[in-house]
């Protein structure tokens, strides 16, 4: 019992945190400060959300931007792991792709989507290639300083033990590294949402962005903002499911931290 009382109070607080900005939302609403076009109620948003749970048509626009971020975070996830490693191993890889990467870090890849639009049409293909490009940075960066990092003991005891080098990179390296690239991992996955998201809001006929868009051309704030608290559920769930993964895979390391009260 007195094991499981920090969590549970830990999640109460989380909770009445959470109450108090909802009654604060729903009190300044209510006050007459502000519009109700541009300050809706709780209430009022809690009623759009419940007709988005139970329509199917938004089930479908929340399966088009999921579908379409999804792709290209798990594109960017091999590609950006596969480099990392490679440039974290080899000195020649490091020094050919890691000014690259230094270089067009900071170039805003939104830029870009109009020649992706043209290249590739409105359709997911150019919001993937997008989505795919914002997400590998940070994942080619987390899993190179991962491959880095790896105790060099490790690597010198395997080797004496006959290990070859494809062995020593995937029993070794890979294993060494993995919490660097799920931490990559969990940086990458909110960023192909928000993605997502922006360029359903640009050019696009489905999915959650062009929801919020067309709510909010219509003068509908109550449901732009039921969309995005969908938006926002569906990315705790997802950074959810990507720490549950990591925790099963990288069982050696707990993520145990220490909080002052």
């Amino acid at each position: 019992m007195s094991a499981r009382w920090p969590a549970l109070a830990s999640a109460l607080r989380r909770a009445a945190l959470l109450a108090a900005g909802v009654l604060v939302w729903e009190l300044v609403a209510r006050s007459g400060m502000f519009s109700p076009i541009i300050v809706p109620s709780v209430t009022r948003i809690a009623y759009q959300l419940w007709l988005l749970a139970i329509q199917p048509e938004s089930v479908v626009e929340a399966w088009y931007s999921v579908f379409r971020a999804l792709s290209g975070f798990a594109l960017a996830a091999v590609v950006g792991v596969a480099l990392g490693v490679l440039m974290g191993r080899s000195s020649l890889a490091a020094a050919f792709l890691g000014p690259l990467f230094s270089g067009t870090y900071p170039i805003p890849k939104i830029a870009l989507f109009p020649i992706f639009i043209y290249l590739f049409g409105i359709g997911s293909l150019s919001k993937v290639v997008l989505i795919f490009l914002e997400c590998l940075y940070p994942i080619v960066v987390t899993t190179h300083a991962g491959s880095r990092a790896v105790n060099r003991v490790l690597l010198w005891s395997a080797a004496n033990m006959g290990a070859s080098r494809t062995r020593i990179l995937w029993k070794v390296v890979v294993p060494a590294a993995a919490p660097f690239i799920f931490a990559g991992l969990r940086i990458a996955l909110p960023i192909a949402m928000i993605v997502v998201i922006i360029t359903e809001m640009i050019s696009s006929a489905d999915g959650l962005g062009y929801l919020a868009m067309y709510a909010l051309a219509s003068f509908k704030t109550d449901r732009m903002l039921a969309v995005v608290v969908v938006i926002a559920l569906l990315g705790l769930a997802l950074d959810w499911l990507v720490a549950r993964l990591r925790d099963r895979l990288v069982f050696w390391e707990r993520l145990d931290a220490y909080y002052a009260e």
